[in-house]
C-alpha cells in the first residue's frame, strides 16, 4: 500500500476503536444521561470517520473487496447517521429533511450492490456469500422500510425514541462485527461476520420491547 493508503488505514482503525468503546459506553450508561449523550457523540463521531475512510480506501484502489467494504460501510453507517438524525424529529409533525431521503436512496442502493455481489457468488458456491446476501436484503429492506416511514406521519409520540434505540443499535452491531471480521479468526469466516447480528438483534427487540413497556405503564398509571 502506498503511504497514503497506510495513513487512511491507520485513522479507520483508531476510529474504528473509539466508536467501540463509546457505543459500549452509550449502552451501559443512563439513557439521556450526560455521560451517555457524551459517549454518543463520540460513537457518531468515530462511525463517520470509519465510513469516510472505508469510502476514502476504495477510491484509493477500488478492488473487489473494497468495494464489498464501501458497500458494508454506508450500510452500516446508515443506521447511526439515522439514528442520530432521528433525534432532530422528536415531534410527529416532523417530517424528513433532503438529506434523509438522500441517505436512504444511498442505503438502498448499497442493498442492491451488496445483493448483485453476492448472488452470483452464491450460486458459485461461495459460503462467503451469505454474508453479502444477508447484508444486502437488510440494507434493500431498511431502505424500503424507511422510504415508506418517510411518507407517513408517526402515531406513537416516542416512535423516535425506540427508533433511536433500535438504530444505534443496529450501528453498534456492525461495529462489533468489523471488530470481530478482523480479529476472530478462530471463527470460521462467515460465523465471524454475522453473529454479531445473530446475538444482537434479539438484544434490541427485547430492549425496544422492555422501554415499550414501561411507557405503557407509566402511561397507565398517569391516567389512574
Amino acid at each position: 500500500m502506498t503511504l497514503v493508503e497506510d495513513a487512511t488505514l491507520g485513522v479507520h482503525i483508531l476510529a474504528g476503536f473509539a466508536a467501540l468503546f463509546a457505543g459500549f459506553g452509550a449502552i451501559v450508561t443512563e439513557k439521556g444521561g450526560r455521560r451517555h449523550r457524551r459517549a454518543g457523540r463520540i460513537y457518531v463521531a468515530g462511525m463517520t470517520v470509519v465510513a469516510v475512510t472505508s469510502l476514502a480506501l476504495f477510491a484509493l484502489a477500488p478492488t473487489r473487496g473494497r468495494t464489498f467494504l464501501a458497500l458494508v460501510a454506508v450500510f452500516s453507517y446508515y443506521f447511526v447517521f439515522s439514528g442520530d438524525r432521528v433525534l432532530s424529529r422528536k415531534r410527529p409533525a416532523d417530517r424528513p429533511e433532503p438529506l434523509d431521503w438522500v441517505a436512504v436512496g444511498l442505503l438502498t442502493a448499497a442493498g442492491v450492490g451488496l445483493l448483485a455481489m453476492g448472488a452470483p457468488r452464491f450460486l458459485a458456491g461461495d459460503s462467503f456469500a451469505t454474508v453479502m446476501l444477508v447484508f444486502g436484503a437488510a440494507g434493500a429492506g431498511f431502505g424500503v422500510r424507511d422510504l415508506a416511514a418517510f411518507r407517513r406521519e408517526r402515531a406513537e409520540p416516542r416512535e423516535w425514541f425506540f427508533e433511536h434505540i433500535g438504530r444505534m443499535g443496529g450501528g453498534y452491531i456492525a461495529t462489533v462485527t468489523a471488530f470481530s471480521s478482523v480479529n476472530f479468526d478462530f471463527l470460521p469466516t462467515v460465523a465471524a461476520w454475522l453473529w454479531p447480528t445473530v446475538v444482537g438483534t434479539p438484544l434490541i427487540f427485547v430492549a425496544i420491547r422492555k422501554y415499550k413497556r414501561g411507557s405503557s405503564g407509566a402511561a397507565a398509571s398517569t391516567a389512574d
